[in-house]
């Protein structure tokens, strides 16, 4: 099963989201191709109602401790109650350019 997937299900069966996105970014990173080190997750569900950022990131966390102990180097995280989502009208802020690693300066893009 593909780093992705696992992370898929894992937020699915600890949280039950009721919107997640899961996204391999590793692409825009200075690793080798096919690369699920890098991801950004959105993440919406009642469970973060009453939790701070630091909460629910933990939550998370604790759901993904497998994956981020071994292939995950990296995890943008956007969490919201689903009162949020919907005030946000249902979008994400999108990921910044990498800045770091191998690429910067390298000459690979």
């Amino acid at each position: 099963m593909s780093v992705q997937r696992e992370i898929e299900r894992q937020l699915e069966q600890r949280l039950s989201p009721v919107y997640l996105d899961v996204v391999n970014e590793s692409h825009q990173h200075s690793v080798p191709p096919n690369s699920e080190t890098h991801f950004r997750v959105v993440l919406v569900t009642e469970l973060f109602e009453g939790k701070r950022s630091v909460g629910r990131h933990q939550l998370v966390y604790a759901a993904l401790a497998e994956q981020l102990d071994g292939p995950v180097h990296a995890l943008a995280l956007h969490t919201y109650t689903p009162a949020e989502w919907q005030a946000r009208e249902q979008a994400a802020p999108a990921s910044p350019p990498c800045r770091g690693g191998g690429k910067a300066g390298s000459g690979q893009d």
